[in-house]
């Protein structure tokens, strides 16, 4: 059965909704026959993503609004709300999903830092904590989706504010779903979405072809649906890849630094490479 959240007339709201899975996301929620915002930083990209929703749409353009927004600012954040429900009358669903990539160095700028947390991490408990009592207030059941990341699970070495960031949203989100439980009369549930390697135009790299190892936005899309339906907290998705056996493999052996009092990152330190390959054939 379909998530009670998840029917027709219902509003759905997705932060970077302009393209990726975001838009993917938002196309699977217009086809339910919901109404479907998406909020991105503006310009001809997301205009050109609400005309393409609108023509998928039950109720066509009446159905779908676009907003100019800018996670990381709270203000913004709350016009939004407002916006949506002036428009719509209120949200059933918010997807967190906005989210940028452009690379750091440990020691690198700090305004690079600064930002890739303020949209990544704030943009999350911005939306959370501007949309969620409103949500509450409503009565009805209602989803919050943040989109994390495996790398703030497993932290691998190469971009520490992106790492960072993700990590944040994953803690975030477990307090999350915890105060939400723990409301009296609270209907809305929070998710914790792990997407594998996807195919967007944040991970395309000037690659314009798919990578055979990739998943389609749509096909992760179709894989959190699975996992709400289903009543999962951490919806982790496999890709052409990686298997949900080996994503295990990596978390229980990171969670294993700790235990075990190795060396942090050991899964990339040259004297534990043996070790961890014998471990990841060994599940």
């Amino acid at each position: 059965m379909p998530h009670s959240v998840l029917v027709a007339d219902n509003v759905a709201v997705i932060t970077g909704g302009a393209s990726g899975i975001g838009l993917a996301a938002a196309f699977a929620f217009a086809r339910l026959g919901m109404k479907v915002c998406i909020a991105d930083v503006g310009g001809e990209r997301l205009r050109e993503a609400e005309t393409k929703l609108s023509s998928v749409a039950r109720g066509g353009a009446a159905s779908v609004m676009a907003a100019a927004t800018d996670v990381a600012n709270a203000e913004s954040v709350k016009q939004l709300e407002a916006a949506v429900r002036q428009r719509f009358g209120g949200t059933d669903l918010l997807m967190n999903n906005a989210g940028i990539q452009p690379g750091s160095k440990m020691f690198g700028p700090s305004d690079n830092w600064q930002r890739i947390i303020a949209v990544n991490l704030w943009g999350v408990i911005h939306g959370s904590q501007i949309f969620a009592p409103q949500m509450i207030e409503r009565g009805r059941p209602g989803l919050i989706i943040n989109t994390g990341s495996k790398q703030g699970i497993t932290t691998p070495p190469g971009d520490p504010a992106y790492n960072v960031s993700k990590a944040g949203v994953k803690a975030f989100t477990e307090a999350l779903q915890h105060e939400l439980r723990s409301t009296p009369n609270c209907k809305i549930s929070a998710h914790l979405f792990i997407p594998g390697f996807v195919f967007t135009p944040l991970t395309a790299q000037g690659r314009t072809a798919k990578p055979a190892a990739a998943w389609t936005p749509e096909q992760t899309v179709d894989f959190m649906l699975q996992s709400v339906e289903a009543g999962d907290f951490y919806i982790l998705c496999p890709d052409n890849d990686v298997p949900r056996k080996l994503d295990e493999r990596r978390i229980l052996w990171a969670a294993g630094d700790i235990i075990e009092n190795r060396p942090a990152l050991s899964r990339w330190h040259p004297d534990y490479a043996e070790k961890f390959a014998a471990f990841v054939k060994g599940g």
